[in-house]
């Protein structure tokens, strides 16, 4: 029942930009988590955003001040913009969200991924 569709990816060049979106469909989404996360042939899956719903947003190191992550509540929406790509960031990427169940427990979903590729 819960669905995260991303979509924007495709191919951009080196120092190009890139904005991805990703709608949210049966969860309460102004209280979820939300994220993205990128995997790339051969490498483990990992963080690159996460935005909370009071909107504090955390980053990974390797795209901290390239790339922003925001949220439209109305539109249940979470967006990444990526700006300055370089071929490192060549992945799948996906859309994430943790939903609050209880005080101390929640649970995780993923969206089926949208695939970037930067040319060098």
């Amino acid at each position: 029942q819960v669905q995260l569709v991303e979509s924007g990816g495709g191919l951009v060049q080196f120092g190009g930009s890139l904005r991805l979106s990703c709608a949210a469909s049966g969860i309460i989404f102004s209280t979820s988590t939300m994220g993205w996360y990128r995997q790339a042939p051969g490498k483990q899956r990992e963080l690159v955003a996460t935005i909370a719903s009071g909107g504090s947003t955390n980053y990974a190191d390797r795209v901290k001040g390239r790339f922003t992550i925001s949220r439209d509540n109305a539109k249940n929406t979470v967006y990444l913009e990526m700006n300055s790509l370089k071929p490192e960031d060549t992945a799948v990427y996906y859309c994430y969200a943790h939903i609050i169940v209880a005080a101390t427990h929640g649970m995780d979903f993923w969206g089926k991924g949208t695939l970037v590729t930067v040319s060098s």
